[in-house]
């Protein structure tokens, strides 16, 4: 319950003397949208800059495994399909993640604009998502790189700590418990996870970076952004508000509709 505290603090804590840019109000007023994509690698603290921006522009932020579990909760003919796939020990494919991609940003909380975590994956994932937003006349996104040396993730990854019984997670370079190995919470002594061992971290990042590779060189002659990620999360933030700002507001990015006429 308490594993996400000190990040879900951080965000509380910088968010809350932001106020919606009054660029991204008058988009909305007008009919604009805005579509970001947030891409780094594990580690690299994408999901506190994910919620820090949709909390800020009051945008959702999407991912696949969201996608995923909503309509296998749902139980929708999308969902009976995936689920059936992951019970047979497959991976759910391109072609249904599109799908289900294509429902989401349909609803109505997507109408001024999203935010995709993770999504695309693949080149094919990429080259859809532009036809799908050229046909409902949406904007090009805007991509959000959160890009951190090897050594950095290797540190931040193989310091972590969690405990077992509350679930809270340690770093012990930058948040690490009041006594050496035991939680603070209830004094219970400290383990490291199998996906936090070092072995597992490289090979999850070559992963990342094989996969991921192909698709950042697809976006980088476009509205692509590098963004140091090697820094606190309310450094991070800073510069990911800096360059959103005068982007959507000089290069009208979101596209906004012609003001009605009085």
């Amino acid at each position: 319950m308490s594993q996400n505290r000190n990040n879900l603090s951080t965000i509380s804590r910088v968010t809350r003397h932001l106020t919606q840019p009054a660029w991204f109000s008058s988009l909305n007023k007008y009919g604009g949208s805005v579509v970001f994509l947030l891409f780094g690698p594990p580690g690299s603290g994408k999901g506190t800059q994910s919620r820090m921006i949709t909390n800020w522009l009051g945008i959702p932020s999407i991912s696949t495994g969201d996608m995923l579990r909503a309509e296998i909760q749902a139980a929708s003919e999308l969902g009976k399909t995936a689920q059936s796939i992951m019970a047979a020990g497959g991976l759910v494919g391109d072609d249904l993640v599109n799908k289900m991609l294509a429902q989401r940003i349909s609803r109505p909380d997507c109408l001024h604009g999203f935010l995709l975590d993770g999504y695309p994956r693949t080149v094919q994932q990429a080259e859809f998502l532009d036809q799908l937003l050229a046909e409902r006349g949406l904007p090009k996104p805007v991509v959000l790189h959160l890009d951190v040396p090897l050594d950095a993730l290797l540190g931040r990854m193989t310091s972590r700590r969690q405990c077992p019984t509350c679930g809270r997670i340690y770093n012990l370079l930058h948040q690490p418990p009041k006594m050496p190995n035991v939680c603070d919470d209830d004094g219970t002594q400290l383990i490291t996870r199998k996906d936090d061992q070092e072995e597992v971290v490289q090979d999850r990042i070559r992963t990342y970076e094989t996969l991921t590779r192909p698709v950042l060189s697809h976006y980088q002659d476009r509205k692509y952004y590098q963004i140091r990620g090697d820094r606190s999360p309310a450094y991070i933030f800073e510069e990911i508000t800096g360059v959103l700002e005068p982007l959507l507001t000089q290069n009208g990015c979101g596209r906004p509709k012609a003001k009605p006429a009085n």
